[in-house]
């Protein structure tokens, strides 16, 4: 039975190669705030294969990648290995409810693309144990455009259609007020928006629609003709062999 833990195992080649990165203006922003400085230590958690912990490394900052799925935490440790080897990256086997850090020893939480994944009551209070006074936690995701042009209102179409449980796991489904207010307290969170896109040939399109947990994969019933539908889709939208893939690239950011 697949759990949320070890939902991605399968998924883990397409992830690393074809989900889209963070853009460099969020580094920017959070020095701006003071959300960062040169000494901060960062737990990412829910880092994945490593590509939101990749953007603070590539900046020097010391990163602490905390993932339980075990195939998407060794593809990290490979990926980010000379960061490791600089002391600049660990990665620890431990769960966003139970981290395994040492009590006060983080600047800053990162949560990328896994907030939503979460039991966030006891994530929560997991977070203020390993942050240290004044601390920040910092949620992103990668919010992708459904409707601003025809390929993306296709594509949107597209996802529904063959998604197993598209709807039930959007992570827009839990990107509410309520939530935020849930987790920061009413009023003690901010948010910011940053534009970020992919273009990318069949093949990334491809990769990009079989690194999401809830499209079937190779040997589901209706793989084959789902490759069919976006291969037409591909073809009728593609300029100069390229599609693009709009987003908002979200931070909300607040103190326990």
């Amino acid at each position: 039975m697949t759990t949320v833990t070890n939902r991605f195992s399968d998924r883990v080649d397409n992830y690393v190669k074809y989900r889209p990165h963070y853009p460099a203006e969020v580094i920017d922003f959070l020095k701006a705030r003071n959300i960062i400085s040169e000494s901060s230590v960062i737990a990412d958690i829910g880092s994945g294969t490593g590509i939101s912990a990749e953007l603070f490394l590539k900046n020097n900052y010391k990163v602490i990648g905390v993932e339980p799925n075990q195939a998407m935490r060794l593809a990290a440790e490979t990926i980010l290995k000379n960061y490791s080897d600089k002391g600049f990256f660990a990665s620890v086997d431990g769960k966003a409810e139970a981290t395994t850090l040492e009590n006060s020893s983080v600047d800053v939480i990162l949560c990328a693309q896994a907030f939503h994944w979460f039991n966030n009551d006891s994530f929560k209070e997991e977070c203020k144990r390993i942050l240290k006074p004044n601390g920040f936690v910092v949620l992103m995701w990668n919010d992708r455009r459904t409707d601003s042009t025809d390929f993306l209102k296709v594509y949107e179409d597209f996802l529904q259609m063959f998604g197993t449980d598209y709807k039930e796991i959007n992570h827009k489904n839990t990107q509410e007020k309520s939530q935020f207010d849930n987790f920061f307290g009413a009023g003690n969170y901010k948010e910011r928006s940053f534009y970020n896109y992919q273009e990318v040939d069949f093949e990334g399109l491809k990769g990009r629609v079989l690194s999401s947990s809830y499209m079937p994969n190779q040997g589901h019933p209706d793989f084959d003709h789902m490759i069919y539908c976006l291969r037409k889709i591909y073809n009728r939208y593609q300029e100069n062999n390229l599609v693009r893939l709009d987003y908002d690239t979200k931070i909300y950011f607040g103190q326990l």
